[in-house]
């Protein structure tokens, strides 16, 4: 099946249980959490049946993360010190942001997020002992307790606070780039959503917002998140900075704004979805 001709929205059936016999395949290998890319291979591919069986490395698991038009699509993880072989080479997965399309980058944090769950979960957390894969769901179960581990997700929140044309965008104190983002926080225990944007921005920032609209979701896989994003009013308060967390955070007008997030991620899309409604309601104030 040519890869190039995929649409992974129409195509790609998630599943569990594996086929018991196939003609081909595909697969997505990863070590130590990066994902091995093809030499000169743009945009980027997994690998064929053919050329997983003569990759020559040694497989620690197999997971089968379902079927594109019904060719069986597994990740395939490896020993951690593999080295890269001749005509390939492990990548991260931050590299694959901008460079492949966004389903392709949502089917690969995939398949690595399944590939850390399953070789974080061999040993039961609660009695120590080791624990087999169950058959009818994702998840591990320790035989001794029948404690069971599935894939771990968290979920957060992500929200472009606005106060006029104005939005507010911070610098994350722990970051490796010079951008600024919208707010961002992990949901707590008994926590609704909502409650956590007040809370969130509130704790980085100092101030109160209110008016929440919901926008829309994102797997984001650093490492496990589902964020949560929404639109956000301004109400009161001056921003006081929570420094263990925020490097800067001010009001930009939306004409004038600084380095910013990939439009890859949902806090590209809140940014960008408020400028074309900023922009939009200019027009009309102007008939």
């Amino acid at each position: 099946m040519d890869w190039q001709l995929v649409d992974l929205g129409r195509d790609f059936t998630a599943g569990i249980k594996p086929p018991e016999s196939f003609d081909e395949s595909f697969h997505i290998v990863i070590s130590d959490d990066e994902v091995l890319t093809i030499d000169g291979a743009h945009p980027w591919r997994p690998l064929n049946q053919d050329e997983w069986r003569w990759l020559g490395l040694d497989q620690v698991a197999s997971h089968y993360l379902g079927s594109i038009s019904n060719v069986p699509l597994f990740a395939n993880e490896v020993d951690q010190d593999a080295d890269n072989p001749d005509g390939y080479e492990f990548s991260t997965l931050w590299s694959f942001l901008n460079q492949v399309d966004q389903q392709v980058f949502y089917l690969v944090g995939r398949a690595r997020q399944i590939v850390e769950w399953h070789r974080n979960h061999h040993y039961c957390g609660q009695c120590g002992q080791e624990t087999s894969s169950f058959e009818a769901d994702r998840s591990r179960k320790c035989e001794s307790c029948n404690l069971m581990f599935y894939p771990r997700l968290s979920p957060s929140i992500i929200v472009c606070v606005n106060k006029g044309e104005e939005i507010l965008l911070a610098r994350n104190a722990h970051a490796s780039g010079n951008f600024y983002s919208t707010i961002a926080g992990f949901v707590e225990p008994g926590e609704s959503i909502e409650e956590t944007v007040h809370r969130e921005v509130f704790e980085e920032v100092g101030i109160k917002v209110h008016k929440l609209k919901y926008f829309g979701s994102q797997s984001w896989p650093f490492p496990n998140s589902l964020m949560f994003g929404f639109h956000a009013e301004y109400d009161s308060g001056e921003l006081t900075l929570q420094k263990e967390e925020i490097a800067d955070a001010q009001w930009f007008h939306y004409t004038d704004l600084p380095n910013r997030p990939a439009m890859v991620s949902i806090s590209g899309w809140l940014i960008n979805d408020f400028i074309k409604r900023a922009e939009l309601n200019q027009i009309q104030t102007r008939k």
